[in-house]
């Protein structure tokens, strides 16, 4: 299987490209070019998901990516009326927008193989809100509608959709959104059943999961992975 993994140049992203390094042939994308050879990836595709996504979108259709892995985010914190138009359209379009694009590329050659996978990267924020990143709660609740919308069109192609949505989780972009808000690592740790923030690592091995045939029959879901955060404190 050739598989493609978004914003695959840190955190969640670059742990799911080398776990899955023993299920396929991997290809990443991220902004940072040195990041993204030392993944050690069968080849990688320079691109900022902001910006022109058109040269991503032929490297799909040029490796027959049958695996498609929709990772890279952006997080923004504030309140609405404070945030300026070209950040509210950054987040859509990474965060949504440029997911639904890549997937359409990705389609054509899925759906004439009759087998393809789908995973998006979402977050818990797009389950259950969070104040002040009302942005990018609404694209990620986007994310599980194009999830299950989708799943439903493509049963028939065996081509499986699902949403992953991390609670917290230690990485760079997780640290620094808790310099972002108006709480310390100990007080947000204290709001997590599990006392803990999730791994990269947990991420990843449940992404192999899903892309394996023993999952073929998971689809459409959107599956909370968050250390219990989703059920309550």
């Amino acid at each position: 299987m050739n598989i493609l993994v978004t914003g695959a140049s840190k955190g969640i992203g670059n742990a799911i490209a080398r776990e899955l390094q023993s299920a396929g042939e991997v290809f990443v994308t991220g902004r940072n070019e040195q990041a993204l050879a030392a993944c050690n990836a069968k080849g990688f595709c320079v691109c900022d998901l902001s910006k022109d996504i058109n040269e991503l979108a032929k490297f799909i259709t040029d490796k027959n990516i049958d695996v498609l892995v929709n990772n890279a985010g952006e997080y923004i914190y504030g309140a609405l009326e404070a945030m300026k138009t070209e950040d509210i359209v950054r987040v859509f379009q990474t965060d949504l927008i440029a997911p639904a694009y890549l997937i359409s590329k990705a389609l054509p050659h899925m759906k004439g193989q009759r087998w393809g996978r789908i995973i998006n990267i979402g977050s818990i924020s797009g389950v259950m809100g969070e104040a002040y990143a009302s942005i990018y709660s609404a694209s990620k609740a986007g994310l599980i509608g194009l999830t299950k919308s989708l799943a439903l069109e493509l049963a028939e192609y065996e081509i499986t959709v699902n949403t992953i949505n991390p609670g917290w989780v230690e990485t760079e972009l997780g640290l620094n959104s808790i310099e972002d808000s108006e709480f310390s690592k100990e007080e947000i740790i204290d709001t997590i059943p599990q006392k803990r923030f999730v791994k990269p690592e947990e991420v990843a091995k449940l992404c192999k999961y899903l892309i394996s045939e023993d999952a073929k029959g998971i689809t459409g879901q959107s599956i909370n992975l968050c250390a219990g955060l989703s059920v309550g404190i």
